[in-house]
């Protein structure tokens, strides 16, 4: 019998599983192809934690697949000695959302590890500003992000409040490895947590007034808000999830008087009825805010994802026209008002820097060299920004000034260690009233930065590739690219080519090999002439094999003319590689 038949019948014959999910899998069968698509694999542990799709089976988000993961962390830490700090934990508006909270929260209560569990649902930057607030060893968030409704997820944070990387992540997951009978996994009675002072609540008492507190005193021009505060029309929504309180709060005690919530898309629902599925990044999410704010007249228009990680943007020019702000040009506005405005009120330390993914656009290059800071150049994933502030603090060598990612994520300050959309959303309303203040909108701000530092533009494909044979096309595609080492790519000369998987970095011109100095990860990446760029790496949390890419023109025409023409080689390139 096939291992996932045999993991598929042990499911359906253990006590320890319960009836419902049992009398979920005894409807697959018949289907062959659903069960070994649930059974085949456990739902890996990465490096962050768990995401998948809600639902019974090894290969599934459920209770029995949080407990082992719970129980695997747990482990780790009772070796670490963290036994007595405790693990913070909260969670977005998904489906399963309480039962996921309190299946964690309850095996570590059941290994004398307290938990101190949210009373409801919060933001992913405050539970990373949680974790230090609270002295707590670790942190989980119960959240798949933007993913669709069916999904759901678990992150991991550590005690610097910044998700799990080297050793912490490995060692974790080997614990979860470890773990073969899911029946071995602890669990308690929520009563007696309780008494025993294993399941704690926490709110605004404990960590919401502080984490506020903590954002406001990243403010620059307190004036300007006062001066425009009453004439800056802000549309605004959450997309169903957490954002609406801390948001809202954070204007409203700053001063901003014209705040207007998409009604429909108001209060938390994992549904997520109003779009197909809730990313900022997509145009749909705005198709409400828009329409709003077309009523309304609205400067900007604000989209956060149900976590309130990441902030998607739209501007009003002086015409009236709405403009998009993407991840990497709504980060590099923010990267300047925040920069250049620190220069001009204080100055700039002597080491400060600039932190980005190795995937962000090129313009903070372009904004570090303008101003003369540093820039440290990380893998994709917010963690390892996150990482190189601890290092930084740890060793006392560089000042954090701001860190983003293209996937429309920034931190301003460092009472977090992820991307928070909260900080980003007041931040840049802080900067349209600014600029409001010398005639300017954001938009008029956006070609300012572009004519002091470039016309980049930048842009990303993601490709869809779903069960077993999904993950085998990408890697042959990753093997293929590894194997063919192009020369040119789109008409663009080829002049590096970085394999953070291999660790090296190859000199076409001269065959010299160096050193990535970064961890190794599954990235290939080609530095191209005239500043344009590829690379493409398998989605961490995703079935997916994505391809960013980057250009630079002479004007916003130019700009998007080459975008254009780039875009259509690579996307024959990908199509060429995935029918293969």
């Amino acid at each position: 019998m096939e291992e996932y038949r045999v993991r598929y019948q042990q499911w359906l014959e253990s006590p320890y599983f319960d009836e419902g999910t049992k009398a979920e899998l005894r409807a697959l069968e018949g289907n062959e192809d659903e069960i070994k698509e649930r059974f085949y694999m456990d739902l890996e542990f990465g490096t962050a934690g768990l995401r998948g799709i809600i639902g019974a089976g090894t290969n599934r988000m459920n209770i029995y697949v949080v407990r082992k993961a719970t129980q695997g962390l747990a482990n780790y830490i009772l070796k670490a000695g963290g036994k007595e700090k405790g693990v913070v934990i909260a969670h977005d508006s998904r489906r399963m959302y309480q039962e996921f909270t309190d299946c964690a929260a309850l095996t570590l209560a059941a290994n004398g590890i307290k938990a101190y569990v949210f009373d409801a649902l919060r933001p992913t930057p405050e539970l990373s500003y949680a974790v230090r607030h609270l002295g707590c060893i670790a942190g989980i968030n119960i959240t798949a992000s933007h993913n669709p409704p069916e999904y759901n997820g678990y992150k991991v944070y550590w005690e610097d409040g910044a998700q799990i990387t080297p050793p912490h992540d490995t060692g974790i997951m080997d614990e979860v490895k470890a773990i073969s009978d899911y029946a071995s996994c602890k669990t308690m009675d929520m009563k007696e947590a309780v008494e025993k002072g294993l399941y704690v609540l926490v709110g605004d008492k404990e960590v919401d007034t502080d984490y506020i507190e903590e954002l406001k005193k990243n403010v620059l021009h307190p004036e300007a808000i006062r001066q425009e505060a009453a004439n800056l029309k802000i549309v605004y929504t959450p997309l169903h999830g957490t954002g609406l309180v801390p948001a809202t709060r954070v204007l409203k005690e700053l001063g901003f008087e014209h705040v207007t919530v998409v009604p429909q898309q108001e209060k938390p629902d994992g549904e997520f009825p109003t779009v197909s599925y809730p990313n900022p990044e997509a145009d749909e999410a705005f198709t409400l805010g828009l329409k709003l704010a077309e009523e309304t007249g609205a400067d900007l228009v604000l989209a956060t994802d149900p976590d309130a990680d990441r902030l998607g943007v739209r501007v009003r020019d002086k015409d009236g026209v709405y403009h998009t702000l993407t991840g990497n040009m709504s980060g590099s506005l923010l990267a300047d008002y925040e920069i250049g405005q620190r220069k001009a009120l204080c100055g700039l330390p002597e080491d400060g820097m600039l932190i980005k993914t190795i995937v962000t656009t090129n313009l903070a290059d372009a904004i570090c060299k303008y101003y003369g800071v540093a820039e440290y150049e990380c893998l994709t994933g917010f963690k390892w920004i996150g990482r190189r502030i601890l290092q930084m603090e740890t060793e006392g060598k560089g000042s954090y000034l701001f860190g983003f990612e293209e996937s429309y994520g920034c931190l301003i300050g460092t009472h977090a260690r992820d991307k928070d959309a909260i900080v980003a959303v007041m931040a840049l309303c802080e900067a349209a009233a600014y600029y409001k203040t010398k005639n300017m909108t954001l938009w008029d701000a956006m070609l300012d930065l572009y004519e002091r530092c470039g016309y980049y533009r930048d842009n990303v494909m993601s490709v869809g590739l779903k069960g077993i044979s999904g993950l085998e096309k990408i890697r042959q595609i990753m093997t293929t690219l590894r194997e063919q080492e192009m020369s040119e790519i789109a008409g663009c000369k080829v002049l590096k080519i970085r394999d953070y998987a291999l660790d090296r970095v190859k000199d076409l011109a001269t065959g010299e090999v160096t050193d990535t100095g970064l961890p190794k990860s599954n990235v290939l990446y080609y530095e191209l002439e005239g500043d344009a760029w590829l690379c493409v790496r398998p989605s961490g949390t995703e079935p997916k094999i994505k391809f960013y890419y980057g250009i630079v023109g002479t004007s916003l025409e130019d700009a998007q003319k080459k975008d254009e023409a780039f875009g259509k080689e690579i996307s024959a390139m990908v199509d060429n590689m995935v029918n293969a």
